[in-house]
């Protein structure tokens, strides 16, 4: 016998139903579910941070359905199947709890019942941005290009809206959490040059540079001569753009180049890597630290600085969110793996500081401000695009404050006969 569809009334009142089974334990609810249909399910309290609004009814069918990964729930947000109203950061351990596995047998099953007695239907794909699709052999010179454009093929206008003046798209540091945006990113760079220990004259290589504002920075405040890469065609136009301007085209300059393609030849006084290390991948880490050993002199340091995940959490093997809308072959290893690599190359680890909560900071930052610029992202990105961003920097925020993410900078040495050339202490760090 063919099972009868529901009218619509029955599919909000199923959603409803389950959505009551599945957060009956979530503590507290200060959120307010609303459905397609105008129904709601009011917040325990009378202030709610935010409004979980579902614009379809297969969209909590998809969610459980397809529950392996954060995809179907993300991608039902960026279709605009879903939408957050409110404090966005809240909302993200509700959709831990939703995709949460670990329930009672007869909670599934009831779950389960009412699932099958909807509509099976599918949501369609997202209009404007669509998901990477690289090819190739993974962390080839070719795929790694392919990744790289994918993030970055937006217009430069794009991250202008939300970031720091000097578009530095990388983890800011504070003195306090009520700093502002620019004077943390400033203070970021200038503790990055300090910890390199930069002087006049020296040759220093940036792997990853982004637009430029490190090299920039270096060159004007510590005098040294500087050379930024970058897979990036639009960062490097705008970089160097910013070079000629602030008159330095002969201190520092931005290539699109792979560090690969860099050889021994070229030697380096310092070298510097702020958040491009997530893109290498665990299975050419070797050749990373052996690449940078190569290309640095004697008594020189590397600072690697690196976006790591917990021990305790598996490498992920089926696709996410992160992978196929954000950083496509991003890979993020312990901690403890990068120092295994960089020592298996004959560096010596001088230093490692956790900057966890000032990253969490930093994309809050973002955050708000991507939301401030709505209007002039949508000129010039689609809505998916700029949804995909406030969900990458809302749901990174939470993770890096939550502790399941973790940044370091690493200082890595080159002794030169057992002679590091190094002060005995770091309070030149902190003058």
């Amino acid at each position: 016998m063919t099972k009868p569809l529901p009218i619509a009334g029955d599919e909000a009142t199923a959603t409803l139903a389950i959505l009551r089974l599945l957060l009956h334990d979530y503590h507290p609810r200060d959120f307010t579910v609303c459905l397609w249909d105008g129904s709601q399910w009011p917040a325990d309290s009378n202030s709610a941070r935010f409004k979980l609004v579902l614009n379809h009814p297969v969209v909590l069918q998809s969610m459980l359905r397809n529950a392996k990964t954060d995809l179907a729930i993300s991608e039902a947000y960026i279709r605009g199947k879903l939408d957050i109203e409110g404090d966005f950061e809240a909302a993200i351990p509700v959709a831990y709890h939703l995709m949460s596995r670990r329930r009672p047998v007869s909670t599934r099953l009831m779950v389960g019942w009412k699932l099958l007695r909807m509509p099976n239907s599918r949501l369609h794909g997202p209009n404007g941005r669509q998901p990477a699709k690289p090819h190739g052999e993974l962390h080839s010179i070719e795929r790694d290009r392919q990744a790289v454009t994918y993030h970055y093929n937006l217009p430069n206008d794009f991250y202008a809206l939300w970031l720091d003046q000097r578009m530095v798209y990388s983890c800011a540091y504070f003195e306090t959490a009520d700093d502002e945006l620019d004077p943390a990113q400033e203070r970021k760079l200038d503790y990055l040059c300090r910890k390199l220990r930069l002087r006049p004259g020296e040759r220093l290589l940036d792997i990853g540079c982004g637009w430029g504002g490190l090299v920039i920075h270096a060159a004007q405040r510590y005098g040294v001569e500087a050379l930024g890469i970058t897979l990036s065609q639009n960062q490097a136009i705008l970089a160097n753009e910013r070079i000629a301007q602030a008159g330095l085209q002969n201190r520092c300059r931005v290539e699109v180049r792979d560090y690969r393609d860099l050889n021994g030849s070229r030697s380096f006084d310092k070298l510097v890597s702020v958040g491009m290390f997530e893109h290498v991948g665990a299975s050419r880490l070797p050749l990373y630290f052996q690449h940078a050993w190569q290309l640095l002199r004697p008594g020189g340091v590397f600072l690697n600085h690196g976006i790591a995940r917990r021990p305790i959490d598996p490498q992920p093997t089926s696709p996410n969110f992160i992978s196929r809308y954000v950083f496509p072959d991003g890979e993020l290893v312990p901690v403890n793996e990068t120092l295994r690599y960089a020592e298996e190359a004959a560096f010596e680890v001088r230093d490692v500081e956790s900057l966890r909560e000032h990253y969490s900071l930093t994309l809050r930052h973002w955050a708000r401000r991507l939301e401030l610029h709505r209007d002039q992202a949508l000129q010039v990105a689609d809505e998916a695009t700029y949804r995909v961003w406030r969900l990458f920097l809302h749901g990174s925020a939470y993770a890096f404050a939550l502790g399941l993410l973790n940044i370091y900078q690493v200082l890595l040495l080159k002794p030169d006969n057992g002679r590091s050339g190094l002060p005995l202490t770091r309070s030149d760090w902190y003058r």
